[in-house]
């Protein structure tokens, strides 16, 4: 051992590194994956809140047979002694000649009928009677027993509730209530009174009325070739239908394998299920978040929790006054602010103390609605699509093991040496900075400071979700002018509070939703923080969800506060407290060539030429539509009506008259079809849609001069 040679001897200590957390989904085997999703298998079977339930009913049932059993009985006797008394009395025979006029010829026949009839009653009386005494005197008292028991169920046989049966129905109906839970066809006629199926048709069903939370839930076919979306669509007139406030009726159309366009899933709660105190956020209770994961928003009807996606996606939060929009925006920054690994920019524009707290997490972070505070907004988008580019540059040199797309993961968005944490940029009453009229100066172009804004704001929302940039924009003016129609396009998921009228609830939710069913100008003002949600990506409610109304978590400003300490105490730990939440903001380094070169926003004295932004609809829709398709030299020279009708999902002849109030009138061209042959069809120019945009240009810019000499 001494020849041995001897090396440096290190001093060093062992360190555990504390695990990554990891969100652990257990996966279910070939025959539980079966058992839940065949629909063989009863629904109680599959939940333990079924089961309990259909305990509960089933304890109910035994409780009430015997009331139940005694009223069939009943019914049945009187049943029974009316068909007695129709027979006995020839009652058929009788109106039939009554109806061939030719009672008094027969009058003879009826009365010897009768008589031979009441004997034969007597008879079979007197002969039971004989019977069921020598049963007794032979075999003893219990045949009193059996016949009397026999005797009872065959009257609740013929007592039975069924339709069609005589002296079952009252003469004057009692108030409607939900009595479909216990007789279907209650059901049938509501989708029959609302217009839904025709009087000859009915319903198939496909799972009972079962209770569910505090409501029943059904399953039901429409009839062939009648749709769900129409029953969605009808939903008021199918509430009223079954005596129930439309805010108690939730329809749905059932998708993928258990589903297709004519099944419907309906819940109907007992009463009013916002009429509750709401709910305190889950988060107080979470001591950190991770972002990747559905930030806790609210919950639904049926008091199912409802998650919100974040990362690669956009939200859009907008209503009146007083409704709760500032409250859904801080919900979607809780689960973030608890993730140490995320960056927050926060602009307050509403300048109040609602987002006070955040001051305390955010990297950039301002509160006012002056123009240096637009200015200092339009500094942050800059920089922020600097920072996208930079990391798309980046990804470029990754390999394919730690990034397998040109997308961030999660493992990127935490490793330190990469730089890339998932970003969110929050605008609290973002109309302020979008209507800045504000002079500014780009690349020797002068344009508003509201239009450049716009302009940012859309390539981030466009080219950032994939790089982990997150963009959350809250709203009171939620109009065509305020909000730009290529932003709002670009924006994948919406959220809409109580509004004014259906025009602003299609701004927020998209076109023509409406005409879906989903109206927030319909919303209850006494319903505070409900809204109706449109999300981009899976929800509890189900992955193919189109809409549903949620009703958001409670978080009053000390919560908020709470949270948003907590979330300094993350990032102090983990050493990921930046900029202005250090006291020392980091200064900016602007490169407005390189966001003017990003956007390709081509822009004049005028402002952008062929951008949606500041246009009336349908001609913001039909430019962002066309696009580069509106070039004089690369772009098409006519589209044919039909064409956008179904690309923008409108009715053909409103959209006409539409354009031709804004000057663009149709016209016919002839076109060759897919065949070859030439066709003469209707539609429009593209040079006509060029000047009307011009035009619709010239006058705004013309309107906003006056405005400003007004005021000068």
């Amino acid at each position: 051992m001494s020849d041995l040679p001897v090396r440096s001897v290190l001093d060093a200590e062992l360190v555990e590194e504390p695990p990554a957390p990891v969100y652990y989904r257990p996966k279910l085997g070939r025959l539980a994956s079966w058992w839940l999703r065949s629909p063989r298998v009863p629904v109680w079977l599959k939940e333990r809140a079924q089961a309990a339930q259909a305990a509960k009913d089933a304890v109910a049932y035994v409780v009430r047979s015997p009331f139940r059993f005694l009223g069939a009985v009943v019914r049945g006797l009187i049943a029974g002694a009316r068909w007695w008394r129709r027979w006995v009395t020839v009652r058929d025979f009788r109106e039939a000649a009554e109806q061939s006029e030719k009672l008094a010829d027969k009058f003879a026949e009826i009365r010897a009928l009768t008589l031979f009839r009441w004997k034969v009653t007597g008879l079979v009386l007197v002969v039971s009677a004989l019977v069921v005494l020598v049963a007794r005197v032979v075999y003893g008292p219990g045949v009193l027993w059996i016949v009397a028991t026999v005797s009872a169920v065959a009257l609740a046989v013929l007592g039975r509730r069924k339709e069609g049966s005589p002296g079952r129905k009252a003469v004057l109906a009692g108030p409607r209530t939900l009595t479909w839970t216990m007789d279907p066809q209650v059901l049938v006629d509501a989708f029959r009174d609302a217009k839904l199926i025709g009087k000859d048709e009915t319903l198939r069903l496909v799972e009972r009325a079962t209770r569910m939370g505090e409501g029943w839930a059904i399953t039901v076919d429409l009839p062939a070739t009648r749709k769900a979306a129409d029953v969605i669509k009808n939903r008021e007139a199918l509430a009223s239908a079954l005596a129930v406030d439309e805010v108690q009726l939730i329809v749905d159309r059932v998708r993928r394998n258990g589903g297709h366009a004519g099944r419907v899933a309906m819940w109907v709660a007992d009463q009013d299920p916002y009429s509750a105190p709401p709910l305190r956020t889950p988060l107080l209770d979470v001591p950190r978040w991770d972002a990747w994961r559905p930030v806790p928003f609210g919950r639904d009807a049926r008091d199912r929790r409802v998650d919100l996606p974040l990362v690669w996606t956009s939200l859009l939060v907008g209503a009146i006054p007083r409704q709760g929009k500032t409250f859904a925006a801080r919900l979607a920054a809780a689960g973030l602010i608890l993730d140490p690994h995320t960056r927050l920019y926060v602009a307050d524009f509403k300048a109040g103390k609602d987002w006070e707290a955040a001051g305390q997490v955010a990297h950039r972070f301002m509160s006012g609605d002056e123009s240096e505070h637009v200015l200092a907004l339009v500094g942050w988008l800059v920089e922020l699509i600097g920072e996208v580019q930079g990391r798309y540059r980046r990804m470029r040199e990754l390999d394919d093991v730690t990034c397998p797309e040109s997308k961030i993961t999660p493992a990127m968005s935490r490793d330190a040496r990469l730089n890339m944490p998932v970003t969110a940029l929050f605008i609290d009453e973002v109309q302020v900075p979008l209507e800045d009229r504000t002079p500014v100066k780009v690349e020797g172009k002068k344009l508003t400071a509201g239009e450049y804004v716009g302009e940012l704001l859309t390539w981030l929302a466009k080219k950032g979700p994939a790089a982990g940039f997150v963009l959350v924009l809250a709203t009171q003016r939620p109009d065509s002018k305020t909000i730009p129609s290529g932003l709002r396009a670009v924006l994948g998921s919406r959220f809409a509070l109580r509004v004014m009228d259906w025009r602003d609830s299609n701004i927020v939710l998209g076109e023509q939703m409406n005409t879906r069913g989903y109206d927030s100008s319909r919303l209850l003002a006494s319903h505070k923080g409900v809204g109706i949600l449109r999300p981009d990506g899976e929800v509890q409610a189900g992955a193919d969800v189109l809409a549903l109304t949620v009703r958001t978590y409670y978080m009053p400003n000390e919560d908020w506060r709470v949270l948003c300490e907590r979330g300094r105490a993350l990032r102090e730990a983990e050493g990921t407290l930046t900029g202005h939440a250090t006291g020392r903001d980091v200064a900016l380094v602007l490169d407005h060539t390189a966001a003017v070169k990003a956007i390709g926003a081509g822009t004049t004295s005028d402002g952008p030429v062929w951008r949606p932004d500041g246009l009336p609809e349908p001609l913001a829709a039909v430019v962002t539509y066309l696009g580069d398709e509106l070039d004089e030299e690369d772009g098409r020279d006519f589209i044919p009506t039909a064409e956008l009708a179904e690309a923008l999902d409108v009715e053909p002849t409103a959209f006409a008259r539409q354009m031709a109030g804004l000057d663009c009138r149709p016209t016919r061209n002839r076109v060759p079809g897919e065949d070859g042959e030439v066709r003469r069809i209707r539609g429009y120019f593209t040079a006509d849609i060029r000047a009307a945009v011009k035009r619709t240009r010239r006058a705004e810019i013309g309107s906003a001069g006056s405005s400003d000499r007004d005021l000068s």
